[in-house]
């Protein structure tokens, strides 16, 4: 039987599938819960172990989770920015070539030229494409059950496998805040090479504004470009660890957080399993895009506003 003609059977499995792999957590605190083992503990999601340790003095190269949700995101955005170009190139037809077309349509204009003058869009087109597809790849990874979780196993044919669990690299806010301070010097410079330092701040100031009340604003709008670092990576943490943790508690942090026993963690984790599916599909249905979407947009407004003549 074709899935691909049959998109209601393939939603119930896929859901099936997915309520398995979330409520894997309960199933491992059930288990581990009647034996000596430690219990399952929530934080274990956003835990760090280094699975290959690298440090060179007092730099640590380590290889962990992040890392590697880091390298799939770069992986699959390198990848898809390839084939991208070569369907536009080749313009075929098919529904790849539809939702490469949208997918270029959105990031070129209503992204990059509906925020800039066409000069500015071309030039920084590809950055903003690139840090759209990155930040959109890493949320969706993010919610894809991998084996990850290295602090439980489960046996199979002798093998110990690391259990299934959530995790994105931008619910760590190391990642948001590099992108925010990229973006940050990246708008910075372009509008030092418009106007030259001195002209560049006096852009800050709105025309007409003269004598002692440059002062205040200037020092205001130099407030406010710091506080952008701060509101463009804090917006991306936020949003995307609140879904992680409204699904993790879901599908059975809150079955241990309330100390439940065999029965009644099964009964519950059944019951609020429903909701995690729930709240996964609304995560990976508007969430992940629209984050990737208000970033890479805000993006184009800071850049477009760097070289603007006034603020």
């Amino acid at each position: 039987m074709n899935l691909r003609r049959h998109p209601r059977l393939l939603l119930a499995s896929f859901t099936a599938l997915l309520t398995f792999l979330l409520l894997s957590p309960v199933t491992a605190f059930a288990a581990e819960s009647g034996s000596e083992g430690p219990a399952l503990n929530p934080s274990e999601e956003f835990a760090l172990p280094d699975w290959i340790s690298i440090k060179i003095g007092g730099l640590d190269l380590s290889i962990n989770k992040a890392v590697l949700y880091i390298f799939l995101a770069t992986a699959l955005t390198v990848i898809v920015m390839i084939v991208a170009a070569r369907k536009m190139a080749a313009r075929p037809t098919g529904r790849l070539q539809t939702v490469t077309e949208m997918a270029f349509g959105l990031m070129r204009d209503n992204i990059t030229r509906g925020n800039m003058d066409r000069s500015m869009a071309a030039k920084w087109f590809p950055f903003i494409a690139t840090l759209f597809l990155f930040i959109w790849f890493s949320n969706m990874i993010g919610y894809l059950p991998l084996p990850t979780n290295t602090a439980h196993k489960f046996d199979i044919a002798g093998l110990e496998i690391p259990s299934f669990a959530l995790y994105a690299a931008t619910a760590n806010i190391s990642v948001p805040l590099v992108l925010a301070i990229v973006v940050w010097f990246a708008y910075h410079v372009e509008g030092i090479r418009k106007h030259g330092f001195f002209g560049y701040i006096r852009s800050w100031v709105p025309k007409g504004v003269e004598g002692f009340m440059v002062g205040p604003i200037l020092a205001i709008e130099a407030l406010s470009h710091f506080v952008r670092l701060i509101s463009l990576s804090l917006r991306l943490f936020a949003n995307i660890l609140a879904g992680h943790l409204l699904i993790l508690f879901m599908a059975g942090g809150l079955v241990v957080l309330l100390g439940m026993g065999v029965f009644g963690s099964v009964v519950l984790g059944i019951s609020t399993g429903a909701l995690a599916v729930v709240f996964f599909l609304f995560e990976i249905g508007l969430v992940a895009t629209l984050q990737a979407f208000i970033f890479s947009t805000l993006t184009a407004i800071y850049l477009g506003g760097a070289v603007a003549e006034e603020h």
